[in-house]
This record gives structure tokens, C-alpha cells and sequence, in this order.
């Protein structure tokens, strides 16, 4: 009875041995797998190298088994060094990955506003830097970019508020040279930036006696103007940039 039991437990065991063999063989046993290397990346775009950062970071970003934050890590680092050498349209897009993949990056929604304004894009800056502010109300360089932009913004709609309109009130216009400068948006322009310089030039005069002669000249060219308009040879336009030259160019004040 004994010997049977020695035979059978042999036995038992023969064939859990065979099993795992068998088990190992159909390659089901689970295998581990390596991790991606990111340091090449990392140091390559840290030294700046360019050559060796783009295949060390690829290697890693089109690798689909690169762990989450190791994919926002590396096209962090190479969106930074894109944007060193300015290749604006790259940097643009690594960033815009990466914020996909996480989109609580103040840093990087601040670096893509910078990158928007680069390219001229002053709606997107302002949104990306807005967007900064509310994942960090304190980020500093996002605070400040969003101010200026503001102020540009602000600018540019002012601008674009009284383009095409005169320094005077064309309801009011009575002289045919008014209606004409009333009726031509860049003659309108002239008027209005030949009024602006005159002030200008007036408020930083030295003195009263400066600031005086300065209007006097305004209003000579006024009445020259108002006087040469539809006479023949008389070119208004001409007239009106050769004044604006006068006032901001080497002859200025």
C-alpha cells in the first residue's frame, strides 16, 4: 500500500511538472514588459541638441506603450525646444498634445499663448492665457501676458472704432473739402492722424511761445487747404501727407 502511494504521489508530481513545462511553452505565462526609456529625450532637448532630440523623443512618443506621463513629460521637453528654435507650428502642437492628455498645465497653456502670439494670433493668445489663470488665479508670467494683451486688444478695438473717421464731426461738415475727406476713408485717416501728431507736437513743446507757433502752423495748413481744394493742379491727398511727414517725419517735432 505504501509503495503504491509513492508511485502515485511520483506520479502527481511528474505531471505538474509536465503541465508547467507545457504552460511555459505556449508562452501564456505573463511576460513584463519594459519600460521606455525617456532620459535620452530629456537630455537631448535639455543640451538642446536638436539631431539627437527629435529621435530620442519620437522614440518615445510614437511608442504606444509609453507610460501617460512620460508622453506629456516628452513632448513637454521637445514642444520647449521646437519653440527655442522657433518652430512655431511644432511647439504649438506637442503642447496642444500634451494639454489633452492633461489639461490642468498652466505652465503650458501659458508657453502655447506666447507661441499664438508669435504667430499673430492675439484671440487664441488671450484665451490660452486666460485659461492659465484659472488653473493658477497666481501665475505671474500668464497674469502679466493677459494684461498686456488686454491693453492690445483694447487698442486695437479703439482703432478700429474711429478708422475711417475724420478729427471733426462730418454732420457738421459745411466745406466741400470737409465732404471730401467725410467721403474717403484715407483721407479720413489723414485728417484724424494729422490732428493727433499736431497735439502731440504741441503737447511736448519746451514752452508756451513753441506750443503757440506750432497751432499757428496747423492753421495755416487748414486754410491753405481749405482754399487750394478744387482748384486746378491742387492734390488734397498729397497735401494732407506731406503736413502728417512734416509733423512725424525729419522734419518734425
Amino acid at each position: 500500500m505504501r509503495s503504491f502511494l509513492i508511485q502515485l504521489s511520483a506520479a502527481g508530481l511528474l505531471c505538474a511538472l509536465s503541465l508547467a513545462a507545457a504552460h511555459a511553452a505556449t508562452g501564456s505565462e505573463p511576460v513584463a514588459v519594459p519600460q521606455v526609456d525617456i532620459a535620452p529625450c530629456l537630455a537631448a532637448t535639455a543640451a538642446d541638441d536638436m539631431d539627437k532630440a527629435v529621435t530620442a523623443c519620437a522614440a518615445v512618443i510614437d511608442n504606444e506603450k509609453t507610460a501617460k506621463e512620460d508622453l506629456i513629460k516628452a513632448l513637454i521637453a521637445r514642444g520647449a525646444l521646437y519653440a527655442r528654435h522657433d518652430q512655431v507650428d511644432r511647439a504649438i502642437a506637442d503642447d496642444s498634445r500634451a494639454l489633452l492628455l492633461d489639461p490642468t498645465l498652466a505652465d503650458i497653456f501659458n508657453a502655447r499663448g506666447e507661441l499664438w502670439l508669435k504667430k499673430g494670433d492675439k484671440p487664441k493668445a488671450v484665451q490660452d492665457f486666460g485659461a492659465a489663470l484659472r488653473i493658477d488665479p497666481n501665475h505671474e508670467k500668464a497674469k502679466a501676458n493677459h494684461k498686456a494683451m488686454a491693453r492690445e486688444l483694447e487698442r486695437i478695438g479703439a482703432q478700429m472704432a474711429v478708422a475711417g473717421k475724420p478729427s471733426f464731426n462730418c454732420a457738421r461738415a459745411r466745406l466741400a473739402v470737409e465732404r471730401a475727406i467725410c467721403g474717403n476713408r484715407e483721407l479720413a485717416d489723414l485728417d484724424r492722424e494729422i490732428f493727433a501728431s499736431n497735439a502731440r507736437a504741441i503737447r511736448e513743446a519746451r514752452n508756451a511761445g513753441e506750443a503757440k507757433a506750432l497751432q499757428r502752423e496747423q492753421d495755416d495748413f487748414i486754410a491753405r487747404r481749405n482754399a487750394g481744394y478744387g482748384r486746378p493742379g491742387y492734390d488734397l491727398k498729397k497735401a494732407m501727407q506731406e503736413r502728417l511727414q512734416r509733423l512725424n517725419g525729419v522734419d518734425g517735432y
